[in-house]
């Protein structure tokens, strides 16, 4: 069996005033589930605990984000979540606040033979 990439998704979240790096990544991960309705277990015959979930997640302070509870999203798969640095931080006009901005990429694969013949 080998590792066979499904698909990818792409999400952007922010957290405009709490500076939550979490809330961020959690509206990322949802903003780019929620966009699209996959049936691709289903297509190949798998049960959709199957699916491996490999989440990535950039933030410009990736200390910040408690992955545990991002997990807690998944309603099903095998999640992992990796996060670097990355988004942006936007201060506010006035320096009283900033705006958190993560990016998220949800790649979907499943164990699979391979048929290259």
């Amino acid at each position: 069996m080998a590792k066979t990439r499904m698909v990818t998704q792409f999400g952007l979240g922010s957290s405009i005033r709490s500076r939550n790096y979490t809330q961020a990544a959690a509206r990322a991960i949802r903003d780019a589930l929620w966009h699209n309705s996959l049936n691709v277990a289903d297509a190949f015959g798998f049960p959709k605990e199957a699916m491996l979930i490999d989440v990535a997640i950039g933030v410009q302070q990736p200390e910040a984000v408690d992955t545990a509870e991002l997990l807690g999203i998944f309603p099903y798969g095998q999640p992992t979540i990796r996060v670097e640095k990355g988004g942006l931080d936007i201060t506010k006009p006035d320096g009283s606040s900033m705006t958190v901005i993560a990016n998220a990429a949800v790649v979907v694969s499943f164990d699979m033979e391979r048929n290259d013949g």
